[in-house]
């Protein structure tokens, strides 16, 4: 499959550091929630903030790399936000089934309602994925436009050629 002429696992080779760090981050904050850890420690663990970092990364990157342009960053903020919002589905999904809370469905992190529900879940999927991608794309735009301007004419590192990175 190829989405804007690079294939699925282009996207993921790029992009591997910090899908590796939500999964981790993601597990973790699951796991030690789950093993009784407090909330109030178990949330300097983010997601979001591992997110919001790729999201700098990759609007930086993208251009600079040669790896693309603004097409080619929504991409990478999908894969991104699916991951992320996977895990959030599981781990609501699993407070549903096992009728316990778990740091992604406490109520001070669900607007003080009860998070264990499939809406809850399901928004993660819908609202997550979509509008955070969306909205994600806008501020990288805005950040990849900076950095076009901010290196214009300074000698950007060369576009890796398929072969080349299919070797590596």
């Amino acid at each position: 499959m190829t989405i804007f002429g690079k294939s699925l696992s282009e996207y993921a080779r790029f992009q591997k550091i910090f899908l590796a760090l939500i999964l981790v981050v993601g597990l973790a904050r699951l796991v030690l929630s789950l093993g009784g850890v407090p909330n109030s420690t178990v949330k300097w663990l983010s997601i979001t903030a591992v997110s919001l970092i790729g999201l700098l990364y990759y609007s930086v990157r993208v251009h600079t790399s040669g790896f693309g342009s603004y097409k080619h960053l929504l991409p990478l903020l999908v894969i991104q936000n699916l991951l992320a919002q996977a895990i959030s589905f599981v781990a609501v999904a699993m407070a549903i089934l096992t009728r316990r809370d778990n740091i992604f469905t406490a109520p001070e992190y669900s607007g003080g309602a009860d998070g264990k529900t499939w809406l809850h879940a399901n928004m993660h999927l819908i609202m997550g994925v979509i509008v955070a991608s969306l909205l994600g794309w806008l501020i990288g735009s805005a950040i990849m436009f900076i950095t076009k301007k901010v290196t214009a004419g300074k000698g950007q590192e060369a576009p890796k050629s398929r072969a080349a990175g299919a070797g590596a």
